[in-house]
């Protein structure tokens, strides 16, 4: 099989360096070394000058074939698909490639800009490499007086003034270079109910299967997972369970700088590599949280700063705000510098190369600015679309939306809205065999600290979830409620017979399969029922 060739050419300060830094970015290249041809060849120093000489004589004597001589001998890798030549200079050194490889697999790309902004270009070369030949020198070299040439050959011409580096390459390479698309997706967990689902621990549970830990939200909602243990606030929760994994906190995030240190700190391997923050997530300020504080008391609200930060974002774009600080994005803090990126186009990169994403989402959906019970809703969309537009992923990646939802869904203490039925935790004690002591010790806020509310199952509430959020699986949490002795079954049909009828319900009224079944804490309390 004849390899495939992407050759590209253009004039001095073109922009061929960062065409091909970004085209090999996206698609699977080796880039072929002239430079090891010739010194294998030519036996010259490894010095620009006596490079540049050794190959014009190469062309001289060859008409341009050791290029395609070159690219022969290179070995393309199992992970790539295509040989990047990225500087041809002659045209005879493309007619070669294509007379040897076949002009269906050799993909000639030239790049083009008007003199006057290669000069500038040029000129600002010279100032960063300290180079001391002027611009009319380079150009009055007899190769690159032969370059304007290949642009009559080539299969593509892209003028690099009229476009930034990614839009030239998209131009050049969409809809001519492929890729076999390998198996790639997104799985998104987002709660059902009202929040406190144990979202946080599947998460944790189920991160060592994908390469990539997505979170959105802010620090108003945490999520607490025992492997190991640990309450995350910002980081996805699978962040110390997979630490193979990159971690990414997307631009619809807030971000509190304090918390976030705080868990960065307890996960030192971050500092190093791993964590992506993008550039336009919304940072927290103090006057953000004392504005809560004062205002937001009614509805039982956190007050951890995150509904005004998210107010000054949208506010504050045309500068100063008389009622709160000027906004500050993460791109704003000296000290994210080396986390700062682009998440979307990380991801979009990721899935093009058979990555494996996973998507937590924060609070539940029930909490929904624009569908909860307003006012007693979090400042965000908290469903599947809600968390999918905040990560900058499209619908078409999903694979799986798994809604976790509880036996017995709760809301945070105190006036924080209608919930349905409401139950005590002595009574589902009496249901359960459980202690009470160990129901209130496990339902307390992760963030507020204050004791929850709980109720009884509503089931228009999971088919209306399921249904919204585009739900393929549920996950449901606390059958331990359902019966102390749920503690000990490791299959579903282990499980007491209260508990097969209700998960059997669920199924029969969502349409949809449980596929995991939480009725403990860590990996010895989860039932994978899944069949992906």
């Amino acid at each position: 099989m004849l390899k495939k060739i992407i050759v590209l050419s253009g004039p001095i300060a073109v922009g061929k360096t960062a065409f091909s830094d970004e085209l090999m970015r996206r698609y699977p290249c080796e880039k072929v070394s002239t430079r090891k041809y010739i010194l294998k060849v030519k036996q010259v120093p490894n010095e620009r000058k006596a490079l540049q000489e050794a190959g014009a004589a190469l062309d001289r004597e060859t008409g341009g074939a050791w290029v395609s001589e070159a690219a022969s001998e290179a070995v393309l890798p199992p992970d790539k698909k295509y040989l990047l030549i990225d500087s041809a200079r002659i045209p005879g050194q493309v007619e070669f490639l294509r007379e040897r490889f076949g002009r269906e697999n050799v993909h000639h790309i030239h790049l083009t800009a008007p003199q006057d902004i290669l000069k500038k270009r040029f000129d600002e070369r010279l100032a960063h490499l300290g180079e001391t030949s002027s611009y009319e020198e380079a150009r009055a070299d007899q190769t690159e007086a032969e370059v304007e040439r290949l642009e009559l050959i080539a299969d593509v011409v892209v003028a690099t003034e009229k476009s930034d580096v990614k839009s030239c390459v998209t131009f050049a390479a969409t809809g001519r270079l492929s890729v076999e698309t390998p198996l790639s997706y997104v799985d998104l967990f987002v709660g059902g109910q009202w929040g406190s689902e144990g979202k946080g621990n599947i998460c944790a549970l189920l991160a060592k299967e994908y390469d990539i830990l997505v979170r959105v939200g802010g620090p108003n909602a945490g999520h607490k997972v025992q492997d190991p243990l640990y309450t995350y606030r910002q980081l996805p929760s699978g962040t110390g369970s997979n630490q193979n994994a990159e971690i990414f906190i997307a631009a619809g995030s807030t971000i509190s700088l304090t918390q976030l240190f705080k868990e960065l700190d307890a996960h030192p391997w971050l500092k190093e590599k791993g964590l992506v923050i993008d550039a336009q997530a919304m940072i927290i300020e103090s006057d953000d949280i004392r504005l809560e504080e004062k205002l937001l008391g009614g509805i039982s609200s956190t007050k951890q700063g995150v509904g005004v930060a998210a107010a000054r974002k949208i506010m504050g774009r045309d500068g100063d705000l008389d009622w709160g600080p000027k906004v500050r994005l993460a791109r704003d803090i000296p000290e994210l510098k080396q986390y700062i990126g682009d998440v979307r186009d990380k991801i979009e990169i990721a899935l093009s190369v058979g990555k494996k994403v996973m998507l937590e989402g924060t609070q539940g959906t029930d909490l929904s600015i624009h569908h909860g019970t307003y006012p007693y809703v979090t400042s965000r969309e908290t469903s599947a679309a809600g968390c999918l537009s905040d990560a900058g992923i499209p619908y078409t990646r999903l694979r799986k939306v798994v809604v976790v939802a509880r036996t017995y869904p709760i809301r945070v203490g105190g006036t924080s809205g209608p919930m349905g039925v409401a139950v005590s935790f002595e009574e589902i004690a009496r249901r359960s065999g459980l202690p009470v002591e160990r129901i209130s010790r496990t339902e307390i806020g992760s963030v507020s600290g204050t004791k929850r509310r709980m109720a009884e199952f509503d089931w228009e509430q999971i088919r209306r979830s399921t249904y919204w959020n585009g739900a393929t699986d549920i996950a449901l949490t606390f059958v331990d409620y359902l019966g102390t002795d749920n503690e000990v079954a490791k299959t579903f049909d282990q499980l007491n017979s209260t508990s097969r009828t209700f998960i059997e319900d669920v199924e029969r009224v969502c349409g949809i399969p449980v596929s995991l079944v939480s009725k403990g804490w860590g990996c010895d309390g989860l039932i994978d029922r899944r069949a992906w």
